[in-house]
């Protein structure tokens, strides 16, 4: 995708922006430690669990689906994931569902309809995945900027 200069701008400026507020995360979290590196270990644990969570395959495009596309039924966003059989699908909203991520919303019918959508957690994730898809699409050139 080609866009403006002064978009492209905008963007890389608020990727530096989100940049600056994790190096000062980071700086307030080194702060609380004295030394002890079991602290640093529980920052890493973290981490590694922040990261498992989102690098299961399909978990990172359901979230993306109903973030973007908001709430949908199970075979609307089946449609919407190519690829996914019904049984992974099945399986990983019970694995977001656990995780905070997605929840399921019965509607009285009839028909009786059932609804997926993001939790207030998951919308979270979701907002703070974007500068994440933003930087890479930028470094891998798939944003890059006309002028």
């Amino acid at each position: 995708m080609s866009i403006t200069n002064s978009d492209y701008k905008k963007i890389t400026s608020a990727l530096d922006q989100v940049q600056d507020n994790g190096r000062e995360i980071r700086q307030i979290f080194q702060g609380y430690y004295d030394g002890d590196d079991g602290q640093m270990e529980w920052e890493v644990d973290a981490a590694v669990i922040a990261f498992s969570m989102f690098s299961s395959r399909w978990t990172t495009e359901i979230l993306s689906a109903l973030y973007i596309a908001g709430d949908k039924r199970f075979n609307e966003l089946r449609t919407l994931l190519r690829g996914i059989s019904s049984r992974t699908l099945s399986d990983k909203l019970t694995a977001c569902r656990e995780n905070g991520l997605v929840e399921r919303v019965v509607e009285d019918g009839p028909p009786i309809r059932v609804m997926y959508r993001l939790t207030t957690h998951g919308r979270n994730c979701g907002r703070l995945l974007g500068p994440l898809v933003a930087y890479m699409k930028i470094h891998n050139d798939l944003v890059v900027s006309k002028d």
